[in-house]
């Protein structure tokens, strides 16, 4: 049993403050750790104490391994999480941990360091009998090899980045003639943005849902996952709108797909939280996608469906308990919908924005949570991603979720940013949400480029101090 006492929060923004309220309702102690350009950020007024780790650039600050040990180490913390994006699957970073008897709060670096190279993963998934798509995974990364891989496979193909993920090193190839052009924008993209250039090959799965499992292990073998989560509604390979459960899954399906998840997290002898990825055809058949050895962004809707507090589950795991419930006492009840508010102009190509939030009022109610680390005031910089908030429905059922999320969007005050609010409300209202009918090619086929207009439009109860993308 391993016991702590006080939790560095090795991360910022919402994610930081989503862990500093759970860690203190457990009674720790907790730290927070921020960048030059976060001095005034929420999560550091949240937490007991505070320790800046350097400037505004992430690579110095928030993935600076060496400053965030030091900070924990100074303040006393004996164990830390890592949140969700920058170290939280960097075996490195988990291995630094425990080298400096540290509770990282987090897999096993081993299992970290497999499910974070694709090629490793799958030939892992392969073997334990998890349904994967035909491809290419091997150690020989010559275009030749890539070349007769892809003719043995069939076009459409999507070259990948072995390592990473997000979209980056990702090409979907049609046709033979592309795909040496391809290969090299992939490698070098990926050598870039995760210091390996290695690739996989994939048959294209054309226009599927994207569907995720939660899945919990503690330290003695026992695996229960949590049900699915739709995260279909894309734009670059990055999600916008989840909801838990799909509205394609049947009771049989999720049964396939959550024994199926379970035994890729016991093939690599897995603990924490992890959830597994799954592409899913409309003829159902789900191929394995890929593991993110960590909380994902869109967990409180699994946890609105569920009742259960996931940050709670793996601070009991990180000190040794068994998990908390058998497969046969999770419950699922109701639907919940999220969409992550964005610092982003949907109307022209989704690019990033910066700016002062003149004024941030978020949206409450029957039913409605909204996770964010924001303030009326903050400055919102170049720095980091640029998703700022949550805004999460729930209802006994999925309509009565939709209502309510599109009602709390209208009702967010986000003045002085320009956000992609008003297109969340969009996406809400087109007919194929409303039908549950959506792949990864949402976006793409009923809001492209070329019909994306910018509307003057007046949203929520405050109409002249609401509108973000005037």
């Amino acid at each position: 049993m391993s016991t702590f006492s006080k939790i560095l929060i090795a991360n910022r923004g919402e994610i930081a403050c989503r862990i500093i309220r759970t860690a203190h309702s457990m009674g720790y102690k907790t730290v927070a750790v921020y960048s030059e350009a976060d001095k005034n950020a929420l999560h550091v007024k949240m937490a007991g104490e505070t320790v800046c780790i350097g400037p505004a650039d992430a690579s110095m600050s928030y993935m600076n391994i060496e400053r965030i040990i030091q900070a924990s180490k100074d303040t006393g913390a004996d164990a830390l999480h890592p949140g969700y994006g920058f170290l939280s699957e960097n075996p490195n970073f988990a291995e630094a941990c425990i080298e400096n008897g540290i509770t990282f709060i987090g897999p096993d670096p081993h299992a970290i360091r497999v499910m974070g190279n694709k090629a490793a993963a799958k030939r892992k998934m392969i073997k334990a009998g998890v349904p994967c798509v035909p491809g290419y995974e091997g150690e020989d990364q010559s275009d030749r090899q890539f070349i007769e891989a892809a003719r043995q496979i069939g076009f459409p193909v999507m070259v990948k980045a072995a390592q990473g993920g997000g979209g980056r090193g990702m090409r979907l190839v049609k046709k033979p003639e592309k795909l040496e052009k391809a290969l090299k924008a992939a490698r070098s993209e990926a050598q870039n943005a995760f210091g390996s250039g290695e690739l996989i090959l994939e048959k294209a799965v054309i226009e599927p849902r994207h569907i995720e499992i939660q899945i919990f292990a503690d330290t003695d073998g026992n695996i229960v996952h949590m049900g699915e989560r739709d995260c279909s509604i894309q734009r670059r390979h990055q999600k916008v709108i989840e909801e838990a459960p799909s509205p394609a899954v049947s009771s049989q399906l999720r049964s396939e797909m959550g024994d199926a998840a379970v035994s890729a997290a016991a093939a690599i002898d897995y603990f924490g939280a992890g959830t597994v990825e799954f592409l899913l055809t409309d003829e159902g058949d789900f191929y394995f996608l890929e593991m993110n050895t960590r909380l994902q962004v869109e967990h409180p809707v699994t946890e609105f469906i569920t009742g259960f507090d996931l940050v709670e589950w793996q601070l009991r795991i990180a000190r040794g308990e068994k998990l908390p419930k058998a497969q046969s006492d999770i419950p699922l009840a109701g639907h919940a919908i999220e969409a992550r508010l964005y610092t982003e102009d949907p109307y022209n190509n989704f690019l990033p924005k910066v700016g002062t939030l003149v004024e941030w009022i978020p949206a409450s109610g029957t039913g409605i949570r909204v996770d964010h680390g924001l303030e009326s005031g903050l400055e919102i910089t170049p720095y980091y991603d640029p998703m700022i908030a949550k805004i999460i429905a729930y209802g006994e059922t999925r309509e009565e979720a939709r209502e309510r999320l599109i009602v709390a969007l209208e009702e967010t005050v986000d003045q002085g940013l320009i956000t992609n609010r008003l297109f969340l409300i969009e996406c809400l209202q087109a007919e194929a949400f409303i039908q549950g009918d959506v792949t990864t090619a949402f976006i793409d086929t009923h809001f492209p480029k070329e019909k994306r207009h910018r509307k003057n439009v007046t949203q929520g109860n405050w109409p002249e101090r609401n509108q973000t993308l005037a």
